[in-house]
């Protein structure tokens, strides 16, 4: 009896101490999930009742202009802030090292992952601005005409783009610090032994233990790709005339500004971006799924 009580009280134990964070997770994440998918079928102003719409919202997001733009910058964002991970790795191989003043450059690298993004899109904001922004000042200086980055349809998500990428990869070259600092070191030694150097340390013997961090690494760039809002709220608010605005920025707009209060086209839009990010983890976890078991 003692020894089948002792039994259920290991098998029992971790739940326990996982059931607080999962009942979090599934009142705060995947219940509002499928409520949002359900809510895509209604016309709703969040206040009166719903109408049932069944694919209509759908339907009108497939002549929607403004819901391509939309996407089509977030494919842009989803490119380029990838650039990301090579970028951290390469900072994290190079803070890595015991010389010297080593902390103070890593207090500077850390130094973007700790302020708001709120900051961030202000500052480059200003970075941006015509007439007194060293940017402007910069390209004018070089090419005799400045170019206003923010006003420009051209290049205004570039722009925003440039300013996430600066607190994303320090967020990605901690994730790369920490894992390496579980590199064991007799196999690094043993490489060293058998000739193994510069790329090919790199490639064969310090890559593949990194896997975690960049499993990690990937998944938060994807996110924070996909559902980047602040920036873009703080530096252009959507414009100019809508060009830079991101499917997290449009969802807002139609369900919650001023001039929306459409709750199940927001919804609606919700569904498209969350199903785009399910796409491409899903597809990183089953590489590295098929990795490890052919290894």
């Amino acid at each position: 009896m003692s020894a089948n009580w002792k039994a259920n009280q290991r098998r029992l134990a971790p739940w326990l101490f996982l059931a607080p964070g999962l009942i979090m997770f599934l009142i705060y994440v995947i219940i509002p999930i499928f409520q949002s998918m359900w809510l895509s079928f209604y016309d709703w102003d969040g206040l009166g009742a719903k109408t049932w719409l069944g694919l209509e919202n759908y339907r009108e997001l497939v002549d929607d202009d403004a819901f391509y733009t939309s996407l089509k910058n977030n494919v842009i964002w989803l490119l380029l802030y990838m650039i990301s991970v090579p970028a951290g790795l390469l900072i994290a191989i190079f803070l890595n090292q015991t010389i010297g003043g080593m902390r103070l450059y890593k207090s500077l690298f850390f130094f973007p992952f700790v302020i708001s993004q709120v900051v961030v899109g202000l500052m480059f904001s200003w970075f941006y601005a015509p007439n007194f922004g060293l940017f402007y000042n910069l390209i004018e200086w070089a090419t005799g005409t400045g170019i206003a980055i923010l006003a420009e349809d051209k290049y205004v998500t570039y722009g925003i783009i440039a300013a996430g990428l600066w607190p994303q990869i320090a967020y990605v070259m901690i994730l790369y610090l920490t894992g390496l600092n579980n590199v064991a070191p007799d196999q690094v030694e043993a490489a060293r032994l058998d000739g193994a150097r510069g790329w090919k340390m790199l490639w064969y013997v310090i890559l593949p233990q990194l896997r975690p961090a960049t499993f990690i690494a990937v998944v938060v760039t994807v996110i924070g790709a996909l559902r980047s809002f602040d920036l873009v709220s703080i530096m252009t608010d959507g414009g100019p005339y809508g060009s830079s605005r991101v499917l997290s920025f449009y969802m807002y707009e139609q369900a919650l500004s001023e001039y929306g209060y459409r709750m199940g086209y927001g919804a609606a839009i919700a569904v498209v971006l969350f199903a785009i990010m399910m796409v491409f983890i899903s597809g990183f976890i089953w590489k590295m799924w098929r990795d490890e078991t052919e290894r």
